[in-house]
């Protein structure tokens, strides 16, 4: 072997070395974040969840258990809050938090579950929902819609679900529908800082007829404008990336 490979050679396992270190030191040495959301320890089981709010006016609500399925397929030390909100003509809409814990395989992006349930994306969007606590400002969010057959009285309707979702950690958010830009500055910040950002992912689903997609949407808003004061901490000084 000549001098220039041993050179070469030398190099790529001094990097390799390098790289096996620093993840090892970050392993021994990171900590994890603040959420951006609050929660609340879990009665009797340990752990914490999200408390989303009981009382919103127009709409009674109902906490749902998070299904088996999702607390398997994900990391142990992930939280959940979930509840039904319904008007009294019938329109549900279905707020969820996930919060990461050490684990980041927590956060994860509806262009998987969606499929898997049996909607079709036709059409993703990102847009603003305009809050007014606790001061005003204009939340991002990604926006998609979808379609789908639901049964009706034992018969296959055409339905469309209006999915919104956004993350959130402590003095950040994040409405980029690939998370590269989210993963990007998170490595960034856990490389000059040593903390893992805590990140929680919001969602609000509704299903609506199609040709109603525009209304359901102008009422998830204003349902979301309600509700996320009550749980997301920060107001406009929390915009962070976008």
């Amino acid at each position: 072997m000549n001098r220039q490979r041993l050179i070469l050679l030398a190099v790529v396992l001094g990097l390799i070395g390098t790289t096996a270190v620093g993840l090892l030191w970050l392993q021994q040495n990171q900590r994890l974040g603040l959420p951006g959301v609050k929660t609340q320890p879990v009665a009797g089981k340990g752990g914490v969840e999200i408390p989303l709010p009981e009382t919103v006016p127009g709409y009674t609500s109902e906490a749902v258990p998070t299904p088996a399925v999702v607390t398997n397929a994900l990391p142990a030390d992930t939280s959940f809050g979930q509840r039904v909100y319904r008007a009294a003509d019938g329109f549900l809409v279905q707020l969820n938090v996930v919060l990461m814990g050490a684990d980041r395989s927590s956060i994860h992006k509806p262009q998987i579950c969606l499929p898997a349930q049996g909607w079709t994306i036709n059409r993703t969007e990102r847009t603003t929902i305009q809050m007014t606590r606790p001061e005003r400002y204009d939340l991002p969010v990604i926006k998609l819609t979808s379609s789908n057959q639901v049964v009706v009285n034992g018969q296959p309707v055409a339905a469309r679900g209006i999915y919104v979702y956004w993350f959130v950690t402590a003095g950040e958010r994040s409405a980029d529908p690939s998370g590269l830009r989210r993963m990007w500055r998170s490595m960034l910040h856990l490389l000059r800082t040593g903390e893992m950002q805590r990140w929680a992912y919001v969602s609000a689903f509704a299903v609506c007829a199609p040709g109603q997609e525009d209304a359901a949407f102008a009422r998830m808003k204003q349902l979301i404008a309600a509700t996320v004061p009550e749980f997301q901490l920060g107001g406009a000084a929390a915009g962070g990336q976008r």
